[in-house]
């Protein structure tokens, strides 16, 4: 981390000064504090933690209920095609967030835009309702 900084101040791009630079020191301050925070808390654990292993221990665990079904056995596809959609409707919010705080600042170009990607997302939807991808059986 320390190599990547001083080359970044050593050696700006092309139309940037040293001191254009030094802008983004505290933003790699932060990744190396986080970094070493990181390290510290994985090797402690590993250090201080509990090492005993047991039937008990080595068990899984399933919302304090027995498991049903053995950990090698393969989920429904069902269950992935509900991820999907999660992170899809997800992503579409990631979205919409930044785009609301910019509103008044884009043109209409920015606005069709986003209807245009609302209204392939909601398409996706429609079309996964009918498919009933939201009924959990």
């Amino acid at each position: 981390m320390v190599v990547f900084l001083c080359l970044i101040l050593s050696h700006p791009p092309k139309g940037q000064t040293v001191s254009s630079m030094r802008n983004y020191f505290p933003l790699l301050l932060m990744f190396a504090v986080v970094a070493v925070i990181v390290g510290a808390i994985v090797f402690l654990s590993t250090l201080l933690g509990p090492s005993k292993r047991g039937k008990v221990k080595d068990s899984p665990f399933e919302c304090g209920f027995q498991p049903f079904q053995l950990p090698t056995d393969r989920f429904y596809i069902r269950f992935y095609l509900i991820a999907m959609l999660f992170i899809l409707f997800d992503i579409e919010v990631v979205f919409l967030f930044p785009w609301a705080v910019v509103f008044k600042t884009l043109s209409w170009s920015g606005f069709w835009s986003i209807l245009i990607f609302i209204f392939v997302l909601g398409a996706g939807y429609v079309y996964a309702w009918r498919k009933g991808a939201f009924q959990w059986e």
